[in-house]
């Protein structure tokens, strides 16, 4: 009889009763605290069920309410009848009605005769840890919490702004310095008697009584007066996620709990029937004799909290969705947008998918229809070529795009023409990759076979658009990869900067000169073109210095060279 159980239940009574019965049959005495807020039939029932066992007492009930004093009361007050009737306990555990022994007993018990002089108790002072959540740190012992956080929010945030505004502060007694941890703890006889004995306890009652969150405190705190060793840790597992409440154990967690090693475990799920059968009944299954280590489990929740914070890059969910920056990268997948090459090299688009491998689309912000690759009208994840569908949220159809292709590289050309309601979002996009020859949109207008007036109204208005966009991507929060080539720089030399793209899509292995080239669009009297737009009151700037004398024309293939026959 050297480990006592202190239980504090308030819920799922019958479960309380099946791990109380546990705790019994291995020889260790109970005193059960069952918080004010259970009915009293429920009570008298649930104290009538286990009637038949000698050594569970039930101790006075104090309310208990999250964050408040009446946990540490109720703590105290089993733990006074847990020394005074059962003076053979060494070890006292204080437990909830929703802990779940992981071990057969047995092992906790000769765990704790080999270390007779050791506290397991979480305790660290507010500067040492980042537990704390909702932004109260060393405030929690300095300030005063009279309100319940839950059943008086408004009051409870109210009363702190006024003592923070007033520069209230507590005086902390004399003597001890503040610390924090889990409530779930497991002291020595005499640590524990030394706490609830001492002289100055009407004055640290006084004090924690008021301080937030007692239960993660008060013991905490004291033990440091009067423990001769301190195993800063808990002997009970628990988990929190990143909103500071405790995750809650299911059925599909058994080889989970199976790996922590640990002796106990909460909170578990009061149905779930498969835990409590396996630790509870099942000897042969009980986990080898080691020293618990929950770090064993610790990446497995630490990629939870990251999953449920972050999710996975491109893919977006509700707690996220409406929430700008609280997305884990905008697309899931890096993909490569084009500006002018479309205008400027005939068959463009199937000549950069032979090249790269990638899939490579037309215009999918096209004002008429999304212009998939291989005109498709629907592509994966039932992505419709609907302009109606696509402008409803063109963010999250491209996100929904580049998702549901993942594993394939995606490009499409982008123009002054298409939707812009999507320019910031690419430019804010560190898996985006935009290559701009820019002036190149008034190549289909030198091509086109209209009224003059018309046509300089229109490049008027595309190189305001095309001007604003350059403007974006040049802006200090562009985290796109951007290439901007004016159209006249761009003709000059066109291989090097297309090898330099097809490197970059294209896979490393078949990295390689370019065999086969596209063919750039005739251009001839194109200088002509725009010096009619100069002449008419509207400056082509974006399209760099192209000569009205001396037309574009490709490259003449040089002269063959002389060889000798012999």
């Amino acid at each position: 009889m050297s480990v006592g159980i202190v239980m504090l239940v308030h819920t799922a009574l019958g479960r309380a009763e099946q791990v109380a019965r546990h705790w019994s049959a291995a020889g260790c005495p109970l005193v059960i605290h069952a918080d004010l807020s259970v009915p009293a039939k429920t009570y008298r029932a649930f104290r009538e069920a286990l009637a038949d066992l000698p050594d569970i007492h039930f101790s006075k009930r104090h309310r208990c309410e999250w964050g408040t004093w009446g946990l540490v009361a109720a703590s105290q007050s089993a733990s006074e009848m847990m020394l005074s009737e059962f003076p053979q306990v060494r070890h006292v555990y204080l437990a909830s009605g929703s802990c779940l022994p992981l071990r057969p007993v047995q092992e906790l018990i000769d765990y704790l005769a080999a270390r007779p002089n050791t506290d397991f108790i979480e305790s660290a002072t507010t500067a040492d840890v980042p537990w704390t959540i909702g932004g109260l740190d060393a405030e929690r012992f300095t300030l005063r919490f009279p309100f319940s956080w839950r059943r008086h929010r408004f009051l409870f945030d109210r009363y702190v702004a006024l003592q923070r505004k007033l520069g209230m502060k507590r005086r902390i007694p004399g003597g001890i310095v503040p610390h924090m941890g889990s409530q779930w703890w497991c002291l020595t006889r005499q640590t524990l008697s030394a706490i609830l004995s001492d002289p100055e306890r009407p004055a640290y009652d006084r004090y924690f009584s008021k301080v937030w969150i007692p239960d993660e405190s008060y013991f905490q705190t004291l033990a440091r007066q009067y423990s001769r060793q301190i195993e800063s840790r808990s002997l009970t597992l628990s988990k929190f996620d990143y909103q500071g409440k405790p995750h809650i154990f299911y059925d599909d967690h058994l080889q989970l709990l199976r790996r922590s090693d640990c002796f106990v475990a909460r909170k578990i799920w009061p149905r779930a029937n498969r835990l409590y059968d396996a630790f509870l009944t099942d000897e042969a299954g009980a986990m080898k004799r080691t020293e618990p280590n929950p770090g064993k489990i610790d990446r497995i929740f630490s990629k939870a909290v990251e999953r449920r914070t972050r999710g996975r890059p491109g893919l977006y969910m509700q707690s996220r969705f409406p929430v700008e920056t609280r997305e884990n990268g905008l697309t899931s997948a890096q993909y490569s947008v084009f500006q002018g090459f479309a205008e400027l090299f005939e068959n463009f688009e199937p000549w950069l998918a032979r090249a790269t491998g990638a899939r490579v689309h037309g215009h999918i912000f096209a004002p008429e229809r999304a212009e998939f690759s291989e005109g498709a009208s629907v592509v994966n994840g039932a992505l419709s070529d609907s302009a109606a569908l696509r402008d409803y949220n063109p963010q999250a159809f491209l996100a929904s795009l580049i998702w549901n292709t993942r594993g394939e590289r995606q490009c499409f050309q982008f123009s002054p023409r298409d939707n812009q309601a999507i320019e910031w979002y690419i430019a804010k996009d560190p898996n985006a990759q935009i290559s701009i020859i820019s002036g190149a949109w008034a190549i289909p207008l030198f091509q086109a076979n209209g009224n003059f007036i018309d046509i300089r109204r229109e490049a008027a208005r595309l190189q305001q658009i095309e001007s604003k966009y350059l403007e974006i991507l040049r802006s200090s929060w562009t985290k796109a990869r951007v290439r901007i080539w004016s159209m006249a720089e761009f003709i000059e030399a066109p291989m090097e900067p297309l090898q330099t793209i097809i490197d970059e899509i294209g896979p490393q292995h078949q990295q390689r000169g370019l065999a086969e080239v596209p063919r750039m669009v005739d251009l001839a009297g194109f200088g002509q073109f725009l010096q009619n737009l100069k002449n008419q009151g509207m400056h082509p700037y974006l399209m760099g210095n192209f000569p009205v004398a001396h037309d574009i024309h490709e490259a003449p293939a040089s002269k063959r060279k002389p060889y000798l026959v012999r």
